[in-house]
C-alpha cells in the first residue's frame, strides 16, 4: 500500500505561495480609510518562487516578498515584489529551487554550496532614507520606497556578516542599534555582534563577544541606557545539521541566559542573569526605572515551529505576554517573570516614538480560543496603566502583526491608528484594515479589499508620508 502524501503546513493554505508581482490601483473601500493618514504600510514575509527541494522546508526559509500599500486621501493602492538576494537571482536563472532550507549543505545543489543564500524575508524597516529587507543571517537589502525594486545589500554588518531583523531605532537619537549572532565567517558560532548605525547610517560601533552557546537570537532589549541580549534554548549545530539532524533545535537543558550591557560601556561589562528556560521570538517593549530593568515579552514555555534535538516534533505551544524584571542592585543574577496577560498571542507592538521607554499602550495579534498556532483572530490592545484588555475577534478574518501609526508627529502616546493585513478564508483572500487605536474593540474604521491574498508573513513598518 502506498503511503500518504504528506503536505507540507507552509506550501498549503494561507502559507503557500503567490507568485504574481501585481499593482493594484485604487483598491475598493469599506467603510473609511483616514484621509489624514498618509503614507506606506510594508509587509514582509517569506514566498519561494519554486517548489522547495527540502521535503522538510521550513516556514522561515522562503524567499523575501515585500507587500506594499500606499495610503492617501482615503485611498488604498498595492503592489508587491520579491526581495532579489543572489539566491533568488541564481535560482530564477535555473528556473528551478537550489537552496536547501536556511543554505543547509546537506539539501542544496552542489552548485551552490557555501554562496549566499540570503532570503530578505523577515521584517522590513525604513531608516536613514532607507528601505531595509531584513533577515537573521545576512546584511540589510535595500529597495525602492515606492517601487520596490530591489537595490542590493547595504554592508552595516562588516566582518560580523549577521545583522538581526529586528533592529531597534532609537527614538531620541535616531540611531538603529542591531546585532547578529552566528556572527564571522563559521555557521552556528557562538559568536555574537553588536553594532550602532547612526541617523545618517553611518556604523558608529561594532562589537563581537562570545555567548554562552550558538542559540537563534531573534529579538533583543534596548532601552535608553541598557542593551539585553536574550541566549535561549533554541539552539544551533552544524554538526547536528550535517549528521542529518535539525540545525535548531529545542535543548532546554542548555538553560536560558541574558546578558546586560550599558549601551556606552564596553562588552568586557555584560553581566549574565539566568531563568527558566524558555523561549521569546518577540518583546513588547523595554525600559528602567532607577537600578530595575523591565521587558515585556511574548513568553512561550518552549520553542514552537522547531523540533527537539533527535528530530522528534516540539510541543505545540501558544505566547503569553509576561512583564520579566532585572534588578542591577540584586546580586543574584536572576530575572522574575510576571505574567500580565492570559490570552494567547504574538507580534507584540507599541508606538514606537516610546521604544526603550516607559510606555502605557501595547497592541498584538491575539488566537482567542487559545490555541498554540501561528493563526491568529483578534486584535489586541493592552493598557498596562489600567491592566485593561479589549480586543476585537473577526467572524471572518486571520489579522497580522499590528503597527501603529500616530495620528500626528506630537500626538498622545496611542492616539493613532493600527494597520495590519486579514486573510479572509471565506473568499480566499485579503484586506488592508485600518482601526483606531483607542478603540480596538470596535473593529476596522476601514478596509481596502485586494482581489487575491497576501500569504501569512511576518513584519511590517509604517512610512510616513508619500
Amino acid at each position: 500500500m502506498n503511503a500518504p502524501v504528506r503536505l507540507n503546513p507552509y506550501l498549503t493554505g494561507n502559507f503557500a505561495p503567490v507568485r504574481s508581482e501585481d499593482d493594484f490601483a485604487d483598491l475598493p473601500i469599506k467603510g473609511e480609510i483616514p484621509k489624514s493618514l498618509s503614507g506606506s504600510y510594508y509587509r514582509n514575509g517569506p514566498n519561494p518562487q519554486f517548489e522547495p527541494r527540502d521535503p522538510n522546508h521550513h516556514w522561515f526559509a522562503g524567499d523575501g516578498m515585500i507587500h506594499a500599500f500606499h495610503v492617501g486621501n482615503g485611498k488604498v493602492s498595492y503592489l508587491n515584489r520579491y526581495v532579489h538576494t543572489n539566491k533568488y537571482v541564481l535560482e530564477h536563472e535555473a528556473g528551478r529551487s537550489l537552496f536547501g532550507t536556511f543554505g543547509n549543505p546537506m539539501t542544496s545543489d552542489p552548485s551552490v554550496v557555501g554562496k549566499d543564500a540570503g532570503v530578505g524575508n523577515t521584517n522590513i524597516v525604513w531608516h536613514a532614507g532607507k528601505l531595509l529587507a531584513l533577515e537573521e543571517g545576512h546584511n540589510p537589502f535595500e529597495l525602492d520606497p515606492v517601487t520596490l525594486k530591489s537595490r542590493g545589500y547595504v554592508d552595516y554588518a562588516g566582518r560580523a556578516l549577521r545583522f538581526t531583523a529586528h533592529p531597534k531605532m532609537d527614538p531620541d537619537t535616531g540611531e538603529m542599534v542591531f546585532f547578529g549572532y552566528s556572527a564571522g565567517p563559521g555557521f552556528f558560532s557562538d559568536d555574537v555582534a553588536y553594532g550602532v548605525v547612526d541617523k545618517a547610517g553611518t556604523v558608529t560601533r561594532l562589537d563581537m563577544f562570545k555567548a554562552p552557546y550558538s542559540s537563534m537570537i531573534h529579538d533583543f532589549f534596548v532601552t535608553r541606557n541598557h542593551v539585553m541580549f536574550p541566549i535561549l534554548p533554541l539552539s544551533g549545530s552544524l554538526q547536528r545539521a550535517m549528521s542529518g539532524k535539525p540545525a535548531f533545535a529545542w535543548e532546554p537543558e542548555k538553560g536560558s541566559h541574558i546578558g546586560v550591557m550599558r549601551r556606552d560601556a564596553g562588552i568586557d561589562t555584560i553581566r549574565w542573569f539566568t531563568t527558566d528556560p524558555c523561549y521569546v521570538f518577540h518583546p513588547m517593549n523595554m525600559w528602567e526605572e532607577g537600578t530595575k530593568i523591565y521587558a515585556d515579552v511574548m513568553q512561550y514555555e518552549n520553542a514552537p515551529l522547531f523540533p527537539n534535538v533527535d528530530g522528534s516534533p516540539g510541543k505545540p505551544a501558544a505566547a503569553r505576554l509576561v512583564r520579566w524584571t532585572i534588578d542591577l542592585a540584586d546580586n543574584s543574577n536572576t530575572i522574575r517573570q510576571t505574567p500580565l496577560d492570559d490570552l494567547a498571542g504574538e507580534f507584540p507592538r507599541l508606538d514606537e516614538r516610546y521604544a526603550g521607554l516607559a510606555y502605557r499602550h501595547g497592541y498584538f495579534a491575539a488566537n482567542s480560543r487559545g490555541e498554540p498556532k501561528v493563526l491568529f483572530d483578534s486584535i489586541a490592545h493592552i493598557d498596562h496603566k489600567t491592566g485593561k484588555r479589549s480586543v476585537h475577534t473577526f467572524s471572518d478574518g486571520q489579522p497580522g502583526e499590528p503597527v501603529f501609526v500616530p495620528r500626528s508627529a506630537g500626538a498622545a502616546e496611542g492616539d493613532g491608528w493600527l494597520v495590519t493585513t486579514v486573510y479572509r478564508p471565506s473568499t480566499d483572500r485579503s484586506d488592508f484594515a485600518v482601526f483606531e487605536a483607542g478603540d480596538v474593540a470596535a473593529g476596522p474604521i476601514g478596509t481596502a479589499e485586494l482581489p487575491r491574498r497576501v500569504p501569512f508573513g511576518f513584519h511590517g513598518n509604517w512610512r510616513q508620508g508619500l
